[in-house]
């Protein structure tokens, strides 16, 4: 390589580098002031990009256009982001994280609609600006000039924010609330408005950030997934809330990405997680953040024991005759949905003994769902393997996947807990993308269906039936167990199972082992009533759907997610048939059921009506 090539990926990387930090900037800016992790923040890079191509279109002969949109595309996110703030996240602020997750995960799905209804879901491009056209030779390879004028405007950004934080009030009241808030509020300052002022300034960053970027990329609906991964990454590497650690993931970031496209073309965003992981691994609190408290409860989780009153063990002997009656009076297709609403009822349940009992929020769990889908069809396709053998294996391999990246994630708590396990998922995910002579890449794997014994609909949901009906029973049984009611204790207060000698570190590594091992079981059930593999099993939004799910129906029952599950593959199956644009009315759902029912449909109903509520004495 020449020093030559070595110099233009180093500048072209800190391009890179220059967009990123402005999109991480905001992101970590609301996250250190508002604890608030706010999945909508690429929403608004993805909406500055479309605003941007609707006004250059709207002056194409214009050489000021693109300068226009500069300053009237961050001022317009900016004003959006003003009025979600007002209109809903100060709602949530004292409510619990998963909450307050869920709430801008509905953003995103209601703003990724939008998009699509506003301007289409082809592929848009905006022309680059007149004066910055064309490139310029650098020792003897062509440079784009419009990547001088982005690392030119980093620093002066840069040296900008900087004179913000350090020299007026409303940067020190910034950096003190990133620190302290409380302490802010308690000094008289006015909390609600300072939120608002920082999350109206964040969402400018991001708009500045998707317009600068406008030029450069292909304008997709689905580009904010993208960039807000990339962004989660930064924040991560550089430390929550921490103003410079951004800046330096930020330039680590970009110059691997770029120089680890040269050297490894097919994976440098393996290389990106990786680095994201080692990072969490020995410095979980990023590289420029500070250790958060320790053990201390973290989900806010309310979930109560399985329980064994007369009611509830009706209930459930209602619920399994009618899923054992309904090949009866159901045709092909309805038994179809179905079985995508059982398996995923145990996806969300595996997630569950996480989140609700053990106080742990994974963003990758969809890994041991995709590698339990993977493994048994490799197994199947690859290794010629009989289906019950593919699909043991299958399951097998999500296990030792969870088993292994357990050892590194139940080492963290809360935020980065999350992010590692999300770094964990998406270099599993990338593995599968790119690895196209065994995985298929991202033509996935065809041919995965079970043998003729299970071809039929009804064969294939009653064998779903049995073995969802008994991975439940068992999730039920161990939760009723020492070892979950242990697992309860640690999260509602893991100091004090400390100081009485539980073993905190393995009851959650265990319970990380399970639900890697049962969501590997419900990948294993997808592959085969799909009859193919594809690498989105594994992405972040998969891991997102199983949440939605046990806070649709609420996380305070073990039935919440059988509830939510059910009901959102019903909505999925039966309101898309009829809206076009499905994402943008669940999101509104959500958004209603956070304002109005934080606690799930089954927390809605009265405690003298819950049949799964736990009888006295017990």
């Amino acid at each position: 390589m020449g020093l030559q090539l070595v110099v233009i990926q180093a500048l072209a990387g800190l391009a890179s580098a220059m967009f990123l930090f402005l999109v991480a900037a905001g992101l970590s800016l609301i996250f250190g002031v508002s604890r608030i992790v706010n999945f909508a923040h690429g929403s608004f890079y993805m909406l500055a990009a479309y605003v941007t191509y609707s006004l250059t279109q709207s002056l194409p002969s214009s050489p000021w256009s693109f300068w226009l949109a500069l300053l009237v595309a961050p001022l317009a996110i900016a004003a959006l982001g003003g009025f979600i703030e007002v209109a809903l996240l100060r709602r949530v602020y004292r409510a619990p994280e998963i909450s307050q997750l869920l709430l801008t995960f509905a953003l995103v799905l209601f703003f990724g609609d939008a998009v699509k209804y506003l301007w289409g879901v082809s592929n848009k491009s905006v022309p680059m600006p007149a004066l910055l056209a064309g490139s310029v030779p650098l020792w003897g390879q062509p440079f784009p000039v419009y990547y001088l004028l982005v690392i030119a405007l980093g620093p002066l950004l840069m040296a900008g924010l900087w004179l913000l934080f350090y020299r007026t009030r409303f940067g020190i009241l910034v950096r003190a609330a990133t620190e302290d808030r409380e302490m802010v509020a308690a000094l008289g300052e006015d909390q609600a408005r300072l939120f608002t002022r920082v999350f109206v300034f964040g969402s400018w960053l991001a708009g500045l950030g998707g317009t600068l970027a406008a030029p450069m990329v292909a304008l997709t609906p689905g580009m904010d997934a993208t960039v807000i991964v990339e962004a989660f990454v930064v924040v991560v590497v550089g430390g929550m809330g921490s103003f410079s650690g951004s800046l330096l993931a930020a330039l680590l970031i970009g110059e691997l990405q770029s120089f680890g496209l040269l050297v490894f073309p097919r994976l440098p965003m393996i290389l990106v997680f990786a680095l994201m992981a080692v990072v969490l691994i020995v410095r979980p609190w990023g590289l420029l953040g500070t250790p958060p408290p320790v053990l201390r409860g973290e989900s806010g989780a309310a979930a109560r024991p399985p329980g064994r009153s007369l009611a509830g063990r009706l209930g459930w002997l209602a619920v399994g005759l009618g899923l054992v009656l309904l090949p009866a009076g159901a045709g092909p297709f309805t038994l179809l949905v179905a079985v995508e609403a059982l398996t995923f009822a145990l996806f969300a349940c595996s997630l569950h003994v996480l989140m609700g009992y053990g106080g742990m929020l994974s963003f990758g769990h969809a890994a041991y769902f995709g590698l339990g889908a993977y493994g048994a069809a490799l197994w199947l396709t690859r290794g010629g393997l009989p289906m019950p053998a593919a699909a043991a294996l299958g399951t097998v391999t999500a296990a030792l996947a969870a088993a292994l990246f357990g050892l590194f994630c139940v080492r963290l708590r809360g935020i980065y807990f999350s992010m590692l396990t999300l770094a964990f998922a998406q270099v599993a995910y990338t593995v599968v993308f790119q690895w196209y002579d065994f995985t298929g890449g991202d033509n996935g794997l065809l041919g995965v269906w079970p043998p003729l014994w299970l071809a039929s609909p009804q064969a294939y949901y009653f064998f779903t039936l049995a073995v969802v009906g008994g991975a439940v029973w068992l999730l039920h049984a161990l939760l009723r167990s020492p070892f979950g009611l242990t697992l309860r204790a640690i999260r509602d207060n893991p100091r004090r199972a400390l100081t009485v000698g539980l073993g905190v570190a393995s009851h959650q590594y265990a319970a990380f082992v399970i639900a890697g091992f049962f969501a590997g079981v419900a990948g294993v059930l997808f592959a085969f009533q799909k009859g193919s593999v594809f690498p989105d099993y594994l992405f972040v939004l998969k891991s997102l759907e199983p949440l939605v799910m046990i806070l649709l129906g609420g996380m305070q029952s073990f039935a919440g997610p059988l509830l939510g599950a059910g009901l959102y593959k019903l909505l999925d199956t039966v309101v898309t048939a009829y809206v076009e644009y499905w994402s943008a009315l669940l999101g509104l759902i959500l958004i209603a059921l956070v304002l109005l029912c934080p606690q799930g449909l089954t927390g809605a109903v009265p405690s003298g009506w819950q049949p799964w509520r736990v009888s006295r004495g017990h």
